[in-house]
């Protein structure tokens, strides 16, 4: 008997002895930042063996051959385009004073970040509810004369999923060219043949970067996280919405959903276009369902509106954390109040010592939440994160009617940004986001007036609030904050 467990303890450390040497060259074969590094040897050690099978869903990158041509896909055939762009938009002026200022040192850091241009006489719509969204989208794209393409993360086979399927295969009979790209698993439970009638009717489909199968290709990370709608490259479309029934509230676990999403007219679409091309060229295989540049961005001869802006997008092909960067310019650029909008708060330290430094500086931050869960994690981490900053003089809101996935931040009524990015790790560093960058009083003065109506459906969270919780909500809290690097 003596020898049986003799045995047993041998073979059991020796696979705990296996699981450290795995866990360490898993970790650090790959280039990461401190925090992930620390994260993930924190899972591999504490959870043997399991710990892998959680790795193998959220730690794996994506492979450099993908991340390499989504780089070339991004440049290839795109010069001609940028620089017709920049020929049509006038240049900011030499500041005169400091708004003026701290705008052109925004848009220069994004022109040198992602090549970003400014458009300045753009349209802006708001819309804040799946009915009123959709019903415009549809509407226009129903009127489509020339091309169609469509990008989002999540696009369900439900109700709103068919009917926009229904849509775009009448649209591809027509003769208008349709391109349909979503990510496979944020589109989970539809299948490649749920798109057999639009390419049965000339249009395409396609899952973002070849994703073929689920089942060996099962990466939480480095989704398609970019919400994109561009009509006939004239109008369209950015923001938090997803294609699917809940975004109209139609789910009891959600309630009424609260979103924020742009339609777009000017040459702000150009932005959009010229993503969407991107991200379609590097995913499908074949050369002649390709999207040449040069088609696609028809010359902007008239004045929309008044709306500047710029579409920053960011990815983890490239190691610049683009969008995290435009909100760190915008948080220190601020000088009375700053406004934000997210469903999940988890930012990373550069993030939160900003907003810690802006509030002890005398500045208005204020930060809007869910008050209820779709991740039981992430929840958790964000309500961490909220906590410290109510201690910080941060004040907090958790919005009480339906779920809040907004992704909103107002700068002193100047400057906003509006798109799909969240104030988290994951759409700093793991998935490909898109955010559209405004600098006009006017739609950010919007933008606050939607906060301030948000507000009266919402609840204050004080520190003392916090305090109240019980411990075992406390630990769960803690112990998901130390996983937020890999949330």
């Amino acid at each position: 008997m003596a020898l049986t467990w003799t045995i047993i303890r041998w073979f059991l450390l020796t696979i705990v002895l296996i699981n450290e040497v795995a866990a360490i060259y898993t970790v650090f074969r790959e280039k990461r930042d401190i925090a992930a590094t620390w994260a993930w040897l924190l899972v591999l050690t504490l959870i043997p063996v399991i710990g892998f099978i959680i790795y193998a869903f959220l730690g794996r990158k994506l492979p450099h051959r993908r991340l390499n041509l989504m780089k070339t896909q991004t440049q290839l055939r795109i010069q001609e385009a940028i620089d017709r762009q920049k020929r049509q938009f006038i240049n900011m002026p030499k500041p005169r004073h400091t708004t003026t200022q701290i705008y052109r040192r925004t848009v220069m850091l994004f022109q040198s970040l992602d090549d970003s241009f400014l458009s300045q006489h753009n349209q802006v719509t708001i819309y804040t509810t799946g009915q009123e969204l959709f019903a415009r989208m549809f509407d226009e794209i129903a009127a489509a004369k020339e091309s169609i393409h469509i990008e989002f993360y999540t696009i369900y086979n439900d109700q709103i999923g068919n009917r926009l399927r229904t849509l775009l295969e009448r649209k591809a009979a027509e003769g208008v060219e349709v391109r349909v790209l979503y990510d496979s698993w944020g589109s989970m439970g539809v299948r490649q043949s749920f798109y057999d009638g639009l390419r049965e009717r000339g249009g395409y489909a396609t899952q973002f970067l070849l994703t073929h199968n689920n089942l060996f290709d099962f990466r939480l990370n480095y989704r398609d996280h970019r919400k994109i709608v561009v009509i006939d490259g004239k109008v369209g479309y950015v923001g938090g919405f997803n294609i699917g029934d809940q975004y109209l509230g139609r789910l009891p676990k959600f309630g009424p959903w609260r979103d924020t999403h742009l339609r777009v007219v000017g040459g702000g679409v150009y932005g959009l276009q010229r993503r969407f091309i991107g991200d379609w060229n590097a995913s499908v295989r074949s050369e002649e369902k390709l999207a040449h540049y040069r088609q696609y961005f028809p010359e902007i001869k008239v004045k929309h509106g008044s709306t500047a802006l710029q579409m920053v997008s960011s990815g983890p092909e490239s190691e610049q954390e683009k969008i995290k960067l435009g909100y760190l310019r915008l948080i220190n650029a601020a000088q009375d109040h700053i406004w934000i909008q997210t469903p999940y708060l988890i930012p990373d330290d550069s993030v939160l010592d900003a907003l810690r430094v802006a509030a002890h500086s005398g500045i208005d931050v204020r930060i809007m939440i869910p008050c209820k869960p779709d991740h039981p994690f992430v929840y958790r981490a964000t309500e961490y994160y909220a906590h410290a900053l109510t201690s910080e003089g941060v004040t907090i809101y958790t919005y009480q009617r339906g779920f809040l996935h907004a992704k909103t931040m107002m700068i002193d009524g100047k400057m906003a940004s509006v798109g799909s990015a969240n104030l988290d790790f994951r759409s700093f560093k793991l998935n490909f986001e898109i955010n559209a960058f405004i600098y006009d009083s006017d739609t950010t003065d919007l933008l606050e007036q939607i906060f301030v109506n948000d507000i009266r459906n919402s609840r204050v969270k004080t520190a003392a609030s916090f305090d109240q919780q019980s411990h075992w909500l406390h630990f769960k809290q803690r112990f998901s904050r130390l996983l937020s690097p890999i949330l």
